[in-house]
């Protein structure tokens, strides 16, 4: 399988940023579940098979059930999920689905739940893990799994 590009080996700079980042956001004192969460919904909304793969593995791994993991796609009809895994969804979705006819609503929902840093820090995660999604889909053939990190 080919590549188009790769951020790691021509822009390795920007891939290490990125990369920092993600590994940031991972320490930040957000729940490892709910990040692993939030980066499997949005990788699905995207559509990137290689990062759907890797963040259902991550999921997994964290000891996110079976159920949870194949419900998320339609988790607004679901009762697997807690409230304040909820609003993290909504939130995510409306900022990668950039609905802003949405986004004051889904606000309002996220502080019922979490403080001011931890919107912040949500709105990372969701920014990253679609950074990530794009690279992903930019820098390989159509219909391939490739990796993306180096």
């Amino acid at each position: 399988m080919a590549f188009r590009f790769t951020v790691a080996t021509d822009a390795p700079s920007l891939f290490a940023t990125l990369y920092a980042t993600a590994k940031t956001i991972r320490g930040s004192g957000l729940p490892t579940g709910l990040i692993h969460l939030i980066d499997l919904r949005v990788s699905q909304i995207n559509g990137c098979a290689y990062c759907i793969d890797m963040h259902s593995k991550e999921a997994r791994h964290d000891g996110q059930s079976e159920q949870r993991i194949a419900a998320l796609a339609e988790w607004e009809r679901s009762d697997l999920y807690l409230p304040d895994e909820r609003a993290a969804f909504a939130w995510a979705e409306v900022l990668t689905r950039a609905r802003h006819d949405r986004i004051d609503e889904a606000y309002r929902e996220l502080q019922r739940h979490f403080n001011a840093e931890q919107i912040a820090q949500l709105t990372v995660t969701a920014a990253q893990i679609n950074a990530w999604n794009r690279i992903g889909i930019a820098q390989h053939i159509e219909g391939t799994a490739v990796g993306i990190a180096a």
